[in-house]
């Protein structure tokens, strides 16, 4: 992205119509099985994939698997296909691997990617955060890691949309180096590959009640730059919500969903934060939420090579 705009050139994904904000935004969260969604989903039509899968640690009924690896497999193969040419999938986890029933780990999932799949691994992202469980019989974890695979080199990377502004005093120095391009150092940093942002804690007012919640400022990251406005953002995990509350503020639509009924709820508790925001902040995002993925959702725009969308996918 950043370097075909310095060649005065645009990624053809920032040429499409429908990417002129504001507009309504559509999302679709439904109860089902993962695999049943993405089996009715059309090949190439999703841009990004927020991937938060159990950990097989049996905090509840959806997160006991006998074969994790065996049961990834199948959504891993069909995330692949319903992504498109520029699109990206981020998958959290550890790399902790317990060789015991009750654990899954990212590191199977890399290996199979490697082993089975034509997507690259871009980065492995390290979240880091300082506050966690205690531990006596090891280092204490203070981190987690978010593997970004994309489909192909053709990927869309937008970094200016999360850079890092510099502090005053290392601002004013670099503005003094006469190497540095004035404009590069007002844009900010590179945020690399380490993310320092806090986990939720207990009495964290985005608490909708989900043991596994991931903070929307780690979504809002990944959303920004691995996705543009008018794009689909998929989550077949849905979990907290979260992905489709932030969906929402950056201009997205999404398809998502969860086994788990109490899905429903946890969406609905992030809409109504999200509604207090917009009160308080005195915004407004236009958008539409359904328990259904109906037609005329954005997922069967089809997109030809030159951005123009034709919605011409039976369904």
């Amino acid at each position: 992205m950043n370097a075909l705009r310095k060649r005065g050139q645009r990624h053809s994904s920032e040429s499409n119509p429908i990417r002129e904000w504001p507009y309504s935004s559509q999302h679709a969260a439904l109860v089902t099985d993962c695999c049943s969604l993405l089996q009715s989903l059309p090949d190439e039509s999703v841009q990004l994939i927020v991937c938060d899968p159990p950990y097989n640690i049996q905090l509840a009924h959806w997160d006991i698997h006998e074969d994790y690896t065996q049961w990834a497999t199948r959504w891993l193969r069909h995330a692949e296909r319903v992504l498109s040419r520029t699109g990206s999938l981020v998958i959290f986890g550890g790399l902790q691997y317990q060789n015991e029933a009750g654990s899954g780990d990212l590191l199977s999932l890399i290996v199979d990617m490697r082993r089975n799949s034509e997507m690259r691994l871009v980065n492995l992202i390290v979240w880091n955060y300082p506050n966690g469980m205690s531990a006596h019989r090891f280092f204490a974890n203070r981190h987690e890691e978010i593997a970004w695979f994309a489909r192909s080199n053709r990927y869309y990377f937008d970094l200016d949309t999360v850079r890092e502004p510099y502090d005053e005093t290392t601002k004013a120095a670099y503005l003094k180096d006469k190497r540095l391009r004035p404009e590069s150092v007002e844009k900010g940093r590179n945020p690399t590959n380490v993310w320092q942002i806090p986990r939720l804690n207990g009495n964290s007012k985005e608490r909708v009640g989900h043991p596994t919640q991931k903070p929307r400022e780690l979504i809002h990251r990944l959303v920004r730059s691995l996705s543009f406005p008018g794009s689909v953002v998929l989550d077949f995990f849905g979990g907290s919500g979260v992905t489709t509350r932030v969906a929402i503020e950056e201009g997205r639509h999404t398809v998502t969903c969860d086994i788990d009924p109490t899905y429903r709820t946890y969406l609905g508790l992030q809409i109504e934060m999200l509604k207090s925001e917009q009160l308080v902040n005195g915004t407004s995002h236009q958008y539409r939420i359904s328990d259904t993925l109906d037609p005329d959702h954005p997922i069967f725009l089809k997109q030809d090579a030159c951005g123009t969308g034709t919605n011409d996918v039976e369904v």
